[in-house]
């Protein structure tokens, strides 16, 4: 299983989730949205995984969004994908994203999805086992 990572090189959150696959040997692959915007089936798929839609992925406070001054409800997709690679800044960083998961912003326990489930019910047998040597 590889994850794919969408980072801004100025967020500290995509730092950490980079730090936390790392410390956790997870392969991953990072694409720099700011200097490489995403392609058109990638958004897509971002998309397509998110639960609810541009609320989830869309930084509404970003000073991008803000100045543009606009309702993204009202936005076919490809207006949006138009916009976001005019203004990549306006995407919420980091973004992983796998076969199955999803996962916008960084959350040191949300995060723990992307470990194999082999691993965490490894993990999970150890810590039971450790409770009941107590």
């Amino acid at each position: 299983m590889s994850v794919t990572i969408y980072t801004q090189a100025s967020c500290s959150s995509s730092r950490k989730a980079i730090k936390w696959l790392k410390e956790n040997n997870i392969s991953y692959t990072e694409k720099r949205i700011t200097s490489h915007p995403l392609s058109l089936a990638e958004f897509k798929e971002v998309l397509s995984m998110t639960e609810d839609g541009t609320d989830e992925i869309i930084a509404t406070n970003s000073n991008d969004f803000k100045n543009l001054n606009i309702d993204i409800d009202q936005l076919s997709i490809q207006e949006l994908y138009a916009l976001i690679q005019q203004y990549p800044r306006m995407l919420r960083s980091p973004i992983l994203i796998d076969s199955k998961r999803i996962q916008v912003g960084y959350n040191e326990m949300d995060i723990r999805r992307f470990i194999p489930r082999k691993v965490r019910a490894f993990e999970l047998h150890a810590m039971q086992k450790l409770a009941m040597d107590m």
